[in-house]
């Protein structure tokens, strides 16, 4: 079905990758690529303060490190960890490299989410592409 799938990738409890993954698996047309994204959100300056000097680059690496093991379970599997606010970064590395479908996990939302959890929401309002949501 889709050619250049993008799969974010949160690591917490709540968010676990196993579902997307399939999907991912599911979807994609023979010879796709999926790009596993995980976006660290940025720290204010004035708690950078109270983290070691590389707590950045030790984020970076070990988020590399984690959706390389998930990539390496897909067939045309990549990972990429960029910085920024996660619903503007996901929806820009997608247009940026032509991603034809996003899958997004949502949360169970609560009601200041209305239906689907913000960043979700928002991937969904206005992705240039499909978007299946994974709940």
């Amino acid at each position: 079905m889709y050619k250049n799938i993008l799969v974010p990738v949160l690591f917490d409890e709540e968010h676990q990758p196993t579902h997307s993954l399939e999907a991912a698996r599911v979807l994609a047309d023979e010879g796709a690529k999926i790009t596993l994204i995980h976006v660290i959100e940025e720290i204010p300056s004035y708690a950078t303060s109270y983290l070691p000097e590389n707590h950045m680059e030790t984020a970076v690496n070990d988020a590399h490190v984690a959706l390389e093991k998930f990539a390496k379970t897909l067939p045309g599997g990549t990972a990429a960890v960029v910085r920024g606010h996660a619903a503007r970064t996901i929806l820009d590395y997608s247009e940026a490299n032509s991603i034809d479908c996003i899958i997004v996990t949502s949360h169970k939302p609560g009601l200041q989410d209305y239906l689907l959890g913000g960043t979700a929401a928002r991937v969904v309002r206005h992705a240039q592409c499909a978007v299946h949501v994974i709940r």
